[in-house]
């Protein structure tokens, strides 16, 4: 199974990153050639790290959570948002922007979701490559491969030292951005779709959802012959009958039949087609179809004059109000899970 898939490419991309500065001229001055030729290169790499900070086309992602207990009696779910990264980073890397957010979906208790929302950012940030590299973003797969088995192993061991025993688990759906690369990590059945406008055939525009990440149950064949050869079953859909997910961070006594905690990661290059992107638990989705979320937001956000925050563009007044919105609506369809939806605005 090949973890790292590649989105689908975009119809129309932003523009293209600008030319490199053409190189300094010769000076007359025979004395002073050395010297300038010194501050010629020191300026035009930093005119190239300030292309590469300002660029047309480099997004940013605003992030915006609602959190809903639902029918629950404890709120399982935990999310993390970290527009800014960076400061976690034990050394920065050679980026201009790093930011994280994340949900993650708590079952048999909150402690593996919160264990999780406290720790795998910063597993992330410890192993996270720094310095110019050729293959960074293989080497970034390999850091969220690593920080998912690291939380995961450090939490199992925390949850076998009590008594008794913790037997929490968490579905995790990850969102990271380098620059305008998204990577987004999943484990379980939280997931993260984007909203992208595309031109048709006709040259008309048109609004596409993508699915950033893949679900992981054991109806699926693949996880269903992983979980059989390890000398689990699945009754009734479910890992011996029980565990409704595949593949998640804690779960220890089901990781002898099979479950496990490799995310699948894919990557997708942002450009200025796309708008955002809902990244929720399955409380969401039990109610609403990936479409039918994306066109709920684009709803909101197209509606008449809303009221103005103090602090806030109306932009930011509009994506918060779509982002609690639609959790709301998910309560109202009968949702009776908890509901934890980030929706990440993007924009330069």
């Amino acid at each position: 199974m090949d973890l790292f898939d590649d989105l689908p490419e975009p119809t129309q991309t932003s523009a293209p990153p600008p030319s490199s500065v053409p190189a300094h001229t010769a000076i007359d001055e025979e004395e002073d050639r050395g010297l300038k030729r010194r501050r010629g290169d020191e300026e035009e790499e930093e005119e190239e790290e300030l292309k590469k900070v300002c660029r047309e086309g480099l997004p940013v992602l605003r992030g915006y959570v609602a959190a809903r207990r639902g029918e629950r009696e404890e709120m399982q779910d935990a999310h993390v948002l970290l527009p800014d990264l960076s400061s976690c980073l034990t050394s920065l890397p050679s980026v201009s922007r790093v930011s994280y957010f994340a949900v993650f979906d708590g079952h048999g208790g909150a402690r593996a979701s919160r264990y999780a929302a406290e720790h795998l950012h910063l597993n992330l940030a410890k192993k996270f490559p720094s310095g110019h590299t050729e293959n960074g973003d293989r080497l970034i797969k390999k850091c969220l491969l690593d920080t998912f088995r690291q939380t995961d192993e450090d939490f199992l061991k925390k949850a076998s030292s009590q008594k008794p025993a913790w037997k929490d688990g968490s579905t995790a759906t990850c969102v990271l951005l380098v620059d305008d690369m998204v990577y987004v990590a999943n484990l379980g059945d939280s997931r993260a779709v984007m909203c992208r406008t595309e031109t048709a055939e006709d040259g008309q525009k048109k609004t596409v959802t993508l699915a950033l990440s893949k679900e992981h149950n054991p109806t699926i064949y693949e996880e269903r012959m992983r979980i059989q050869r390890a000398g689990g079953t699945v009754r009734d859909g479910r890992v011996l009958g029980v565990l409704e997910v595949s593949r998640s961070i804690g779960d220890g006594q089901y990781k002898r039949c099979g479950v496990i905690s490799t995310p699948d990661i894919r990557r997708c290059q942002l450009t200025s087609n796309d708008s955002f992107i809902i990244l929720a638990c399955d409380g969401l989705f039990k109610v609403f179809s990936a479409d039918e979320a994306v066109k709920f937001v684009l709803s909101v956000l197209q509606e008449g004059v809303m009221d103005q925050k103090a602090g806030l563009t109306e932009q930011e007044v509009r994506f918060e109000a779509a982002c609690q919105q639609l959790a709301s609506e998910a309560v109202r369809r009968g949702c009776a899970d908890n509901v934890t939806v980030i929706l990440l605005s993007i924009g330069c």
